[in-house]
């Protein structure tokens, strides 16, 4: 099977490269190979990989700064993967595709399944939702999987943004107000590679699917379990978890207005796999220990 992955110096891209390996010959490109920004690029490399699966791992993820660049962020958020879509329905490839937690507006008391209405509040979530969109009209073999707060060792995220302000400051501020599942990017690309091969042998259909591990949490509890795993590792920390303080969305003013709850159900996923997914500490743990088990002397 020939499998072009776009995005792959991403967090989920970097463990596609790994994760997809056993499916065929994987051709893994970056912006540097092939930017989504530039429509000739894209059809270029799609036409010349002649591929049977395009995995897109590529977005414009800078939530805040896509409210005052909309249109960079459409380009590649929901322009470029009509372009795809459009590539794989006229080929009869396979289209995988990850978008957001973002596309709700996070009112829901309960967690989001795949039948609940989007209403994203950001600009970064209207325009993966356009994208969402764009795929199912043009009628491709698809899967989307909606994912939310991913981390891994690699690349830059919260749970790399909180170690390294630990080693420098003894007091941190941390919005408590906002809840969600950190979901690892090993996990996604793990996940994506089961529902592949389900989909080759009839037991997953085309469609939306949420992606994330199990249970939920806020980004102050978040970061406090970040800090007390890394202490208990040994890392030189100088911010205890004790002194990470709980403050409001209202406290920590941002550019894009985020969902109070990203809690996503992925329990019809669970389903067609036949599966059980991990609580979101268990990947969370592995990650931190990646990260300071290498600076604890033996």
């Amino acid at each position: 099977m020939r499998i072009v992955l776009l995005g792959k110096n991403g967090q989920v891209g970097h463990e596609l490269q790994r994760a997809l390996l056993p499916l065929g010959h994987v051709a893994a490109f970056g912006r540097e190979e092939c930017d989504l920004a530039d429509p000739s690029v894209l059809a270029s490399t799609l036409r010349h990989a002649r591929p049977q699966v395009v995995v897109n791992a590529a977005a414009y993820t800078a939530v805040d700064k896509a409210e005052s660049e909309r249109g960079a962020a459409r380009r590649i958020n929901a322009d470029a993967v009509a372009e795809i879509a459009k590539f794989a329905r006229e080929t009869g490839a396979l289209l995988v595709h990850y978008s957001t937690d973002y596309v709700f507006d996070g009112q829901k008391d309960g967690p989001y399944t795949e039948g609940d209405a989007p209403n994203p509040r950001n600009a970064y979530g209207a325009t993966k939702l356009a994208g969402e969109a764009a795929i199912m009209a043009s009628g491709c073999d698809a899967l989307i999987f909606r994912t939310s707060w991913v981390f891994s060792a690699h690349g830059g995220n919260f749970l790399k943004t909180m170690l390294r302000l630990a080693r420098d400051r003894d007091t941190l501020n941390v919005v408590a107000d906002q809840h969600g599942t950190p979901t690892s990017a090993e996990l996604i690309a793990d996940v994506t590679l089961l529902a592949i091969a389900a989909l080759r042998q009839g037991r997953l259909e085309n469609g939306i699917y949420h992606l994330t591990a199990n249970g939920s949490t806020s980004w102050h509890d978040f970061a406090k379990y970040i800090v007390g795993r890394a202490r208990a590792n040994g890392a030189a920390l100088r911010l205890n978890p004790d002194n990470i303080r709980a403050i409001g969305t209202a406290d920590y003013p941002t550019a894009a207005q985020r969902p109070k709850n990203s809690t996503l159900s992925s329990a019809a996923l669970k389903l067609a796999l036949g599966v059980e997914l991990p609580d979101w500490s268990s990947h969370t743990d592995r990650a931190i220990d990646q990260l300071t088990k290498l600076e604890t002397p033996t």
